[in-house]
């Protein structure tokens, strides 16, 4: 079993190099917006904890399972005050698969915010996530949380023994699959 989570800014390309890892692994993805998209359906707002208790049941149970492994991207913060509230939650998801001594792989993405807004009104971004769909909320959602957060790691930062990071500023999606893919011998 193995794990991969792929972290970065709103807009980096998670998804996107989730769904091409997929095309080259026999990893699966599951990308946040497959809990965020119903609960903002449902509930009409977002509420972060309904979104983690779904998505500790997916964990659980994928973890359990004969299949390869999955791909998680994520959004995570590394500001001083929320810094360790994000760094436990990301151990809660790796505790769970390494209850199953799954392998467990980082793979951080950046971007510059320019190229960032560009892809926030991609075809397959606004196909898999509604919540992106008014453009002009999203974009500023994105400027906004630019500015209110540290959501790149500093050198050093990461201290997880599998973890790459990835300047994906220009590359297409499916180099960065196949960079991930062969620095972690998928």
């Amino acid at each position: 079993m193995k794990l991969l989570i792929i972290i970065g800014n709103s807009s980096v390309g998670k998804m996107t190099v989730g769904q091409e890892l997929m095309k080259i692994t026999d990893l699966r993805l599951f990308h946040n917006h497959l809990m965020i998209e119903p609960v903002l359906e449902v509930f009409g707002r977002f509420d972060n904890n309904i979104i983690k208790k779904l998505r500790e049941i997916v964990f659980q149970e994928f973890a359990k399972s004969d299949l390869y492994g999955m791909i998680f991207t994520y959004m995570q913060a590394f500001d001083e005050d929320v810094y360790w509230a994000e760094r436990n939650y990301i151990d809660s998801i790796c505790e769970i698969f390494k209850q199953v001594n799954a392998d467990i792989y980082i793979a951080e993405i950046v971007a510059s915010q320019e190229v960032r807004l560009r892809r926030n009104n991609t075809e397959n971004r606004l196909l898999h996530k509604a919540s992106k769909r008014d453009i002009e909320a999203s974009n500023q959602r994105l400027i906004n949380d630019d500015i209110k957060h540290r959501l790149e790691s500093f050198d050093g930062e990461i201290t997880f023994d599998n973890y790459i990071k990835i300047d994906n500023t220009e590359l297409p999606p499916e180099t960065v699959a196949k960079i991930i893919k062969d620095k972690f011998s998928f």
